[in-house]
């Protein structure tokens, strides 16, 4: 079960709330204080003379609902428990106490709990002479033929687009249809790769692994369809094409690209570039996002809104809110780059063929890739988990060059320091840096004159007094210099070999590591775990033994 971080459960959303208010930027944010389990946030400049926009729900989508509270959206937020419509009571509180008489609108998403709740509280209202209206946000199109489609990431723009009119004045007739004109505009559609996790709650992951779920909701319901997992562009294809078709039209649009909770920032880049770039976009207009904005607690995915342009929804959009939520909408424009004369490099070498070298090569680099998944776990133990990418990157770019003959192999000095070249810009990170460093170095030295196993051990000395660890230190040093220093003293290869494996196993009995990322952790973290380095090291002289 994934852990969730809390206090008392029965606390949770209110200390939320109170997290919330604590970080606003516009310092605009307070509780109405009713009644403890009443949760309430509103507007602290609020003077009742225009129309007053209230919405909420269930907690765990945050920001939404409290997020979206200040001048120019929603004036208060009603929050219910976690997935859960707040009551009847909280809701009528909310609109007894901030309505004046330019009336009331409430933004409900639709889902059977909150338009029950918020549709009493209403006619209570109007019963006590309030002038209150309703508008119930159904954006989602995982299911067309559903009469009741679920308010989902759209019920946003509503709260933009209503948030406007009302606040440049116009009366509660206006204001509503408008935001019912918005909720026709809008359609959404999902997509993850997990559910979400509920607080206090074991929760079975229903999404298989290597699967993803397309038009799950944001309570975590199941959606339309599980399939296997695609690339992010084919992805982004099925939903656009999804959200597209249900608008049928070649108006101008907007799309809004929502962070469900539980995608990194990495990724929701490289998915609001392949949903702007998709050939299927060739109508949006504006990007708002990609952002965490209607987010279903750490749910692992993404949706997608498309809103259909008018001139008055365009100006709404645009316009300037005091809501830290909200995230102004991006023009889109054709992405432009800084031309610039690349620079040559300072080694000349020419390509040259040595079979016994090239078989050498191609050991290693074959070695290093087959290695990937395995070094990655290893180093997901005691570090962040890319050493086998690390390494594997490298050995791709070698093996590539050596198969179509673009490498001195028959002048080792050249071939060294080519290899040093290559590996300092595909490598990455300080193990790409230090093994750049070591083949550079001792490139240098066999063009000085120095034989293969003096010149690898200056590459040797080279790496450490740049990267700054040392033998026992519980690094890759900790198996390159054993395997160096035994082929310096000619032992054969087997030793060799074997000098470097028992280097890399030794690592594991190494509770304190003083460089690279184990440096961080504690001897409990590193205990009988291989460095991954020095592992990657030792495999590579135990596949050059198979050959010698």
């Amino acid at each position: 079960m994934t852990k969730f971080m809390m206090n008392k459960k029965e606390d949770l959303v209110a200390e939320a709330l109170d997290g919330i208010i604590y970080a606003n930027p516009w310092r605009n944010l307070v509780r109405l204080d009713v009644d403890p389990w009443i949760r309430i946030v509103m507007r602290n400049d609020w003077d009742k003379k225009r129309v007053a926009l209230i919405s909420g729900g269930g907690s765990g989508h945050e920001p939404a609902h409290a997020g979206f509270i200040g001048k120019g959206m929603l004036t208060a937020a009603v929050c219910g428990d976690v997935f859960a419509s707040p009551g009847v009571e909280a809701v009528y509180n909310a609109i007894v106490n901030l309505t004046g008489d330019a009336g009331c609108l409430l933004i409900v998403k639709n889902y059977t709990g909150d338009r029950l709740n918020f549709g009493l509280a209403a006619e209570k209202a109007r019963k006590a002479g309030f002038n209150v209206s309703m508008v119930i946000v159904g954006d989602d199109v995982a299911l067309p033929e559903n009469p009741q489609p679920r308010g989902v990431a759209g019920t946003l723009l509503v709260h933009k687009i209503a948030g406007f009119v009302a606040e440049r004045g116009d009366d509660l007739a206006t204001v509503t249809k408008i935001a019912e004109s918005a909720n026709n505009a809008l359609t959404t559609m999902g997509v993850a790769m997990s559910s979400c996790h509920l607080p206090g709650e074991n929760t079975n992951e229903r999404v298989p692994e290597g699967s993803v779920e397309l038009g799950l909701g944001i309570h975590g319901e199941p959606g339309i369809e599980v399939m296997e997992s695609q690339s992010s562009q084919q992805i982004a294809k099925q939903l656009l094409t999804k959200v597209f078709n249900q608008q049928q039209s070649e108006k101008p649009c907007a799309l809004l690209v929502n962070n469900l909770g539980g995608m990194s920032a990495l990724e929701m880049n490289l998915v609001t570039r392949d949903l702007i770039e998709s050939p299927l976009s060739k109508n949006v207009q504006y990007l708002i996002g990609p952002a965490a904005m209607m987010t279903a607690l750490d749910m692992k995915g993404y949706s997608v809104t498309c809103l259909e342009l008018t001139p008055l929804f365009e100006e709404a959009i645009c316009a300037p809110v005091e809501a830290a939520g909200w995230l102004k909408a991006v023009k889109i424009e054709a992405l432009k780059s800084h031309k610039a004369k690349k620079q040559a490099s300072e080694i000349n070498a020419e390509p040259s063929e040595n079979a016994e070298v090239a078989r050498i090569i191609n050991t290693i680099c074959e070695t290093l890739i087959a290695n990937e998944s395995d070094l990655n776990k290893l180093d997901a133990q005691v570090g962040d988990g890319d050493t086998g990418s690390t390494f594997a990157a490298g050995a791709r770019q070698i093996y590539d060059e050596c198969k179509g003959k673009q490498l001195p192999l028959n002048v080792l000095p050249d071939l060294l320091a080519v290899t040093g070249e290559r590996l300092a810009k595909v490598m990455g990170g300080s193990s790409g840096v230090l093994m750049a460093i070591f083949f550079t170095a001792a490139g240098q030295k066999m063009a000085e004159g120095d034989a293969l196993p003096e010149a690898l051990q200056k590459g040797l000395e080279k790496m450490k007094h740049y990267g700054g660890a040392q033998l026992g230190d519980r690094t890759l040093i900790d198996a390159l210099q054993p395997a160096i220093e035994a082929m310096v003293n000619g032992k054969d290869f087997t030793d060799v070999a074997d000098a470097a494996n028992n280097g890399a196993e030794n690592t594991a009995s190494m509770t304190k590591a003083k460089a690279g990322r184990s440096s961080y952790l504690n001897s409990e973290n590193l205990h009988g775990v291989q460095d991954p380095g020095a592992v990657a090291i030792a495999r590579v002289f135990a596949a050059l033994k198979q050959i010698q």
